[in-house]
């Protein structure tokens, strides 16, 4: 338990990527923990959507730019990017796709592999150009983007933790 509490005291958001791929074992490792994360009643309302293609990685930074109104890559020069969606028609959703995001992000931190969650999925696959991404991929369903994992090696030194606020936590 000591080493999951230190991955959790010291993993942190990267924003400025290596261009190189992290290895297929630990890419595996990483989707494999999304996939035991709790859902509510275990319905396993979550699918993960891994892409490597530098295409359509850099297809979907730019759609996410346009939803952001920038000009920049949203996704800071990562060269992987998982996407988790869930399906609206189980209440616990948008929970359950959280709780995927989580697990990924810990779990890339345990191998040495930066993340960051990025925003504004929802609004990607809610576009025509989005629900066309899927039905190409074969993804059929009632699903919201809930956020995407861009994953790689830092660039950078990871930044300190920021000082836990006071009042986080009330014992009753």
């Amino acid at each position: 338990m000591a080493e999951t509490l230190t991955t959790l005291k010291t993993r942190r958001s990267c924003r400025a990527y290596k261009p190189e791929l992290i290895e297929e074992e630990k890419l595996n490792a990483i989707l494999e923990a999304g996939t035991y994360a709790a859902t509510g009643m275990g319905k396993q309302s979550p699918i993960i959507l891994a892409v490597t293609d530098r295409a359509l990685r850099d297809r979907l930074s730019k759609m996410n730019a346009a939803v952001m109104g920038a000009d920049m890559d949203p996704f800071y020069g990562a060269p992987e990017v998982v996407i988790v969606l869930a399906n609206k028609d189980i209440p616990t959703y948008l929970y359950d796709g959280s709780l995927v995001m989580g697990n990924m992000m810990n779990a890339a931190a345990d191998l040495g592999v930066a993340s960051c969650w990025i925003h504004r999925a929802k609004e990607e696959f809610e576009s025509e150009e989005g629900k066309a991404i899927l039905k190409d991929l074969g993804i059929e369903g009632n699903y919201e983007g809930i956020g995407h994992l861009i994953l790689g090696y830092a660039a950078k030194p990871e930044n300190a933790p920021a000082q836990r606020k006071a009042g986080y936590i009330y014992r009753v």
